[in-house]
């Protein structure tokens, strides 16, 4: 199947890089999410993350930000996507959401079109085993920030077929990306470690051993990180992190997956990094 018109579910920070980035790449973009306000602010802030890119990036970029944005519409229903020849799914890390939302798409979307499920830890196989199209679901798992990062984390689940595989390796590609392919399993590769690595650094802090800030630095200073885990955390959004080591924890029944009480503490109170200007630091 030719790829010439991508859907984007979700338009919050990952959504809204990854249409960017295929916007970017020459693909039309179809951007849905249930909130107007919420596409609208997408938008602008693709608009805004176009314009100072090149600087960050030090280069120009390939097309102007006008031409860019005149590839991607947005929607408030999910039978905008009806058109789509590749579907990519962002939504909360939440297993009843996201069900809904595969069996609609499954119903509006045409045989044959594959479902990229962006995902830090749900398993592939469970979403495709609620589709008509099980060979056609795979894991898309992309970095924050989407645009900037140039490796994706691709899930291979117990259906999914090579040819799902080699289409979107070769569209990962296409958009000067490489895709790393692993199994399926609770949390994948980059999540497996990492959220156990950032959750345990909450543990650090919550038990008074070092500060925030301290145990950033060393990270940064001991191991060459750009990031510590905290500053980490706060990228991703420690909601996402609450999300994801509660996954591999019902998942794995392993105690090495249990919440930090500092980190449900912060998401209770809606101190979730970046996106809300305040997590372990001020933004």
């Amino acid at each position: 199947m030719s790829i010439r018109t991508v859907g984007v579910i979700g338009a919050g920070t990952i959504g809204r890089g990854v249409a960017q980035s295929f916007a970017e790449s020459g693909f039309e973009v179809v951007l849905v999410d249930i909130s107007q306000a919420q596409l609208d602010s997408a938008v602008a802030q693709i608009r805004r993350d176009l314009l100072v890119q090149p600087m960050l990036l030090g280069k120009p970029l390939k097309e102007d930000a006008g031409t860019v944005l005149a590839r991607i519409t947005t929607g408030t229903e999910l039978t905008a996507l009806a058109d789509a020849d590749f579907v990519v799914e962002n939504v909360t890390e939440n297993w009843d959401v996201k069900r809904a939302v595969y069996e609609r798409i499954d119903a509006i979307c045409r045989p044959g079109v594959i479902f990229g499920v962006n995902t830090s830890a749900v398993p592939i196989t469970r979403v495709g085993s609620v589709t008509g199209r099980p060979a056609e679901i795979l894991g898309l798992h992309f970095m924050n920030p989407v645009p900037m990062m140039d490796t994706v984390e691709v899930v291979s689940g117990h259906f999914t077929s090579e040819e799902t595989l080699n289409t979107a390796l070769g569209l990962l590609s296409g958009m000067g990306k490489e895709g790393i392919v692993v199994q399926d399993a609770p949390g994948f590769v980059t999540n497996r470690v990492l959220m156990v690595t950032i959750n345990e650094a909450i543990f650090c802090v919550q038990d008074q051993v070092a500060s925030a800030e301290d145990v950033d630095k060393m990270f940064r200073g001991c191991f060459g990180h750009k990031m510590g885990p905290l500053e980490t955390g706060d990228l991703i959004g420690l909601d996402t992190i609450l999300n994801s080591i509660t996954v591999m924890y019902e998942s794995y029944k392993d105690s090495k997956y249990r919440p930090a009480p500092l980190l449900q503490k912060m998401v209770d109170a809606g101190l979730l990094g970046r996106k809300t200007g305040q997590g372990f630091y001020t933004y």
